[in-house]
């Protein structure tokens, strides 16, 4: 074998040394003009120079209400960045290369939920009117990093910087929310803390727990222990079920508070209700369970006396609107307000979700007036009541909100009464529904719902009738007849709620598939940064 040998010049050799040392001390520039931010912003302008991450950097806050925000960012920047971003408060102290996280009066057009994330050559400043829309602003600047922030790991030999510039930005809507169906399957609370934090990053800030269904009851209810006990203990399939004890729900409603989401709890009724009917016979009006999914409660091994009215069935199936509370028991009413008491009182957020759908077997005239009791109580508790479509058969109160789902009827009936719509379109946002007919989860009774079906439409023209000044926000649910793990969760939710997410915070004339759909490729690498399992729609051009 022979050996070659080059011999060049030292003046060369010195100019390609000093050219490399000088390329890798070049900072990884984020032009803003650029980046690919979900939801869009309302504004971005672009100035000349750049931010430039240091070892020196501090996060300063203005404020005392700001440091858990502060450790919030200093949590995700520092096993990356590998320095200490320690936190201090003055966002005068120190000296250049901070991030400055300051309330500040940013004008009433911006609202609790708007921020100014500015940029320049020696400081990130984000101010908002509040502490929530500093957190959002914090979200916009992950995005402006590069998707191995996302990681959790050290990043060695890079330096990044951002390039100057000043984002203005507030959401269309208040409610921005997600459901997680926790009762036909059950998901512990390490899953929930999941899915708020991926939620955060797309600013979602609510969070729908549908805790109780005809195959489960999720939420510990001191006064009547039997419904985790029985309802709690199996799920769709007759898998082991599971439930959240009262410390465990208010462990994620502390999780979510941290992160500026508001968690709202629902307990379906009158239908929907099996999983309580088996586990009290006195609710049971004398329904019969479907035989197919359907099995005895031990009453002896619970310690029922024989002579306590006969529970239901317990129902592992998945088969709607056979279920109903017994309207005319006075002990309804009691349970009923037991559990709105309950949970009301470790629950911060305003609202509370009553379900009302799919009643098929609760007289008209029946539920009517059940739903107005519940809706009562509900008040008397001091939440604001929320329940599906179906609800606007009973009167409502101006207050109430009424969540469209399947019937525009329904939903304007609920208008002209004066009261508020959270629009859910199934055919639009159900996460549950199919991609297409490959999907091997998920159902498709509503429709095939591909990544463009579910980010082209406008919930202001969804219902004639029903405006701007009617609707709170969207909401899209995750029904988990199907869903099983928290893989198959992430699959079925994104990449379709960044379009959902989208169209919950940036306006209607700001929004367009053909430019979405390059940005959302552009998160592909984010996803696969966060470990997200999510559906590679053919209709994007992943990078």
């Amino acid at each position: 074998m022979i050996e070659k040998t080059f011999n060049i010049p030292k003046h060369v050799l010195t100019a390609i040394l000093i050219t490399m040392t000088f390329a890798c001390s070049q900072p990884q520039v984020t032009d803003l003009d650029e980046v690919s931010l979900i939801p869009k912003p309302r504004s971005l302008d672009v100035y000349p120079g750049y931010f430039q991450f240091e070892e020196s950097s501090q996060i300063l806050v203005s404020d005392e209400t700001l440091k858990p925000v502060a450790e919030y960012m200093a949590a995700f920047l520092r096993p990356v960045f590998g320095f200490g971003f320690s936190i201090a408060n003055g966002v005068d102290h120190g000296g250049s290369s901070n991030i400055r996280l300051r309330l500040d009066n940013i004008g009433e057009e911006l609202g609790d939920e708007g921020y100014i994330l500015d940029i320049d050559e020696d400081h990130v400043d984000l101010i908002a009117n509040s502490p929530a829309g500093v957190f959002w602003a914090v979200q916009t600047l992950r995005q402006l990093l590069p998707a191995a922030i996302e990681s959790g790991k050290l990043v060695s030999g890079e330096k990044w910087a951002i390039g100057s510039g000043t984002i203005k930005d507030a959401p269309e809507y208040g409610y921005r929310g997600v459901m997680l169906d926790v009762a036909r399957h059950y998901f512990g609370k390490e899953y929930v803390k999941r899915l708020i934090d991926l939620i955060a990053l797309y600013k979602i800030n609510h969070l729908h727990l549908h805790l109780s269904d005809d195959q489960g009851w999720r939420i510990e209810i001191k006064s009547w222990p039997r419904l985790t006990e029985i309802g709690g203990s199996t799920q769709v399939g007759g898998g082991e079920g599971g439930f959240y004890t009262q410390e465990d729900y208010q462990e994620i409603v502390a999780y979510a508070q941290d992160r500026f989401i508001t968690i709202v709890p629902e307990i379906d009724m009158p239908g929907h209700t099996n999983s309580a009917l088996a586990s009290y016979g006195i609710l049971n009006p004398g329904i019969t369970v479907p035989e197919k999914g359907g099995f005895k409660v031990d009453l002896e091994k619970h310690g029922i006396p024989e002579n306590e009215p006969q529970p239901t069935d317990l129902y592992t199936g998945i088969e709607v609107g056979f279920s109903t509370l017994d309207t005319d028991n006075p002990i309804t009413y009691q349970f009923v307000e037991d559990v709105i008491r309950e949970i009301a009182a470790i629950t911060p957020g305003p609202y509370f979700h009553i379900g009302g759908d799919e009643s098929h077997v609760t007289a008209m005239e029946d539920y009517i007036p059940f739903i107005e009791k519940a809706q009562e109580l509900v008040y008397q508790y001091g939440k604001t009541a929320i329940g599906w479509d179906e609800i606007a058969h009973a009167s409502l109160k101006p207050q109430s909100v009424v969540q469209y789902w399947a019937v525009a009827e329904n939903a304007k009936m609920a208008v002209d009464q004066g009261a508020k719509v959270l629009i859910s379109p199934a055919k639009r946002v159900y996460l549950d529904m199919q991609y297409d007919s490959t999907t091997q989860l998920g159902l498709h009774w509503a429709a095939y719902i591909e990544v463009d079906s579910s980010y082209i439409w406008e919930p202001t023209t969804l219902v004639p009738g029903i405006g701007r000044e009617h609707i709170i926000g969207v909401e899209s649910p995750l029904w988990t007849e199907t869903i099983t793990t928290m893989e198959e969760i992430e699959y079925m939710v994104f990449p379709r709620l960044a379009g959902h997410a989208e169209i919950g915070w940036t306006a209607p004339n700001s929004r367009n598939w053909d430019e979405y759909r390059v940005r959302l490729a552009e998160h592909g690498p984010r996803f696969e940064a966060l470990g997200i399992n999510f559906y590679r729609s053919p209709q994007i051009d992943w990078k």
